[in-house]
């Protein structure tokens, strides 16, 4: 068990139901990118696709800070990287494969699951700033 606060039940049925959520990573950003997360357990991850030195992923890995828009709701987040051989890694692979299994979804899926994608996942926490 852990002091983190706990993404709320509103959050959690939204990731439920959709497949993609907004992110800003950093303080110094003014628009949100549509990325896809997962939910492992009570613990919510995401990968950067592009693997960009400019993007929301390396902002949230320098500031450590960010925010996840679902609807018209925006949560202010912490995100940290995980290392790349953290066991959760495989929950992660299993998470994207099961969430987006929608054929048009499937090559991007299969790839973000590649051994490399590891290296570029962000997980999330609550920041109560």
């Amino acid at each position: 068990m852990t002091d983190q606060p706990e993404f709320s039940k509103d959050f959690q049925n939204y990731l439920r139901t959709n497949t993609l959520v907004g992110i800003k990573g950093g303080r110094e950003r003014e628009t949100f990118l549509n990325i896809w997360m997962v939910q492992v357990g009570d613990r919510y991850f995401s990968r950067s696709w592009n693997k960009s030195k400019k993007s929301w992923f390396t902002d949230i890995v320098n500031s450590g800070v960010g925010q996840i828009k679902y609807g018209e709701t925006i949560l202010n987040v912490k995100g940290k990287k995980l290392p790349a051989n953290d066991p959760t890694q495989e929950k992660i692979n299993l998470a994207y494969l099961q969430k987006y299994n929608q054929p048009q979804n499937l090559i991007y899926s299969r790839g973000i699951t590649q051994p490399e994608y590891a290296h570029y996942t962000i997980e999330f926490f609550i920041d109560q700033k």
